[in-house]
């Protein structure tokens, strides 16, 4: 037997035993998780999905195998879409829901904490000038921690503000024992350098996962970050709360940025999907989009993706917010997607709003990260891993 053939047989041989759950639909594993913990209903409370972790969006911790199917195991390609009616099929992801039951859980955990060490998580957010989809964020933001009990402190800085003077905001924040989380605003005025300032922040406190540590140990499967991009982290909720299939799934990822495409695409790959990453240089975009069984846009560019972009069946993850000039708004914009809508919508299987879809789940993911932070510094108990 030649040395590449043993090498493969005991590299077989040494694989993990996968446990039965794996191979049971979402539904049924549910069902196991369930039947494990103790019923609600005996206290008079109707059960609730329990609150994501970082970890379960890690992903299934799976050597990867490249071992052929026998070519008479391959199974048949699945019908054709011809003739079907997606429109009048499409699911409309509904995140405001899911985000909803989340920040349900986490006002629940909130006042668990402040009976046990008569604390609660603070969030401090820093905002710089004065764009205005950047203080809608800010103003959903600390509204959403208002509603879990979460304190919050603002930072208001003017856009021709010094470098120094944020990074000054960012260290007075990471010297409050009472700040678990800190956010400075995105994006800042182009005379600031948004790496220097990013990287001020305490690594304890960098709820929104951009600390190179936290990034570095995102992109190793091996190792678990402190705290997962929320926009990131919101996507994958998303699919996962809808029970789409992940692993060997081909998905377009629109967009590189640090802040949703590159974490989304390392997420992704940890759920053993193939992902395609499209760019301002990608030549034919819409021919690589087109094949793809789930695309998510995060470009910043408004109707950037069409219809004719995707191909039947496919489920849209639209994370564009793109401010829209409006008169008739309260605030003289409106904000639509990277996707158009109305096109997608009759191809797509499921697809999220904008807004309603990512925007609630990020903000969620962002409370539920300072409630984490929160945990590790009062030494309280944080959620299994799950890998």
């Amino acid at each position: 037997m030649g040395g590449a053939a043993v090498a493969l047989l005991a590299a077989t041989r040494r694989r993990p035993t996968t446990p039965l759950s794996f191979f049971l639909p979402r539904a049924a594993r549910a069902g196991l998780h369930e039947a494990a913990a103790p019923a609600e209903e005996e206290k008079g409370r109707t059960p609730r999905r329990r609150r994501s972790s970082s970890s379960r969006l890690l992903g299934p911790d799976i050597p990867d195998a490249w071992d052929p199917p026998p070519r008479a195991a391959a199974r048949p390609p699945p019908p054709g879409g011809a003739g079907v009616d997606y429109e009048s099929t499409t699911t409309i992801i509904d995140g405001k829901s899911v985000a909803e039951d989340i920040r349900f859980q986490i006002a629940e955990e909130v006042l668990q904490m402040k009976n046990a060490v008569g604390h609660v998580p603070g969030l401090a957010v820093i905002l710089v000038g004065d764009r205005r989809d950047s203080q809608s964020y800010v103003r959903y933001k600390i509204k959403g921690c208002e509603e879990v009990g979460i304190k919050s402190l603002l930072a208001e800085l003017p856009g021709n503000c010094t470098e120094d003077e944020v990074v000054d905001s960012v260290s007075k924040f990471n010297e409050d024992p009472s700040v678990h989380g800190i956010l400075v605003q995105l994006p800042l005025p182009q005379h600031m350098d948004e790496e220097r300032i990013l990287s001020a922040i305490s690594l304890e406190k960098d709820v929104d996962g951009f600390h190179p540590l936290n990034v570095g140990n995102l992109a190793l499967r091996s190792r678990k970050p402190l705290f997962v991009p929320c926009a990131a982290k919101a996507c994958l909720e998303l699919l996962l709360q809808s029970g789409i299939e992940l692993m060997g799934k081909h998905v377009t990822v629109i967009g590189r940025s640090k802040v949703v495409g590159l974490p989304t695409s390392l997420l992704l790959q940890r759920h053993h999907a193939t992902v395609s990453i499209i760019h301002a240089f990608t030549t034919n975009p819409e021919e690589i989009t087109r094949q793809s069984d789930i695309v998510i846009s995060a470009a910043g560019v408004a109707n950037l993706v069409r219809g004719s972009w995707l191909k039947k069946g496919a489920v849209v993850i639209d994370v564009g917010t793109n401010p829209i000039e409006d008169p008739t708004s309260d605030y003289g914009y409106r904000l639509t997607g990277d996707v158009c809508f109305e096109e997608a919508v009759r191809v797509a299987s499921a697809i999220t709003p904008v807004p309603g879809g990512v925007g609630p789940v990020t903000i969620a993911m962002l409370l539920a990260n300072t409630l984490d932070s929160a945990k590790l510094a009062y030494g309280l108990e944080t959620e299994p891993h799950e890998l």
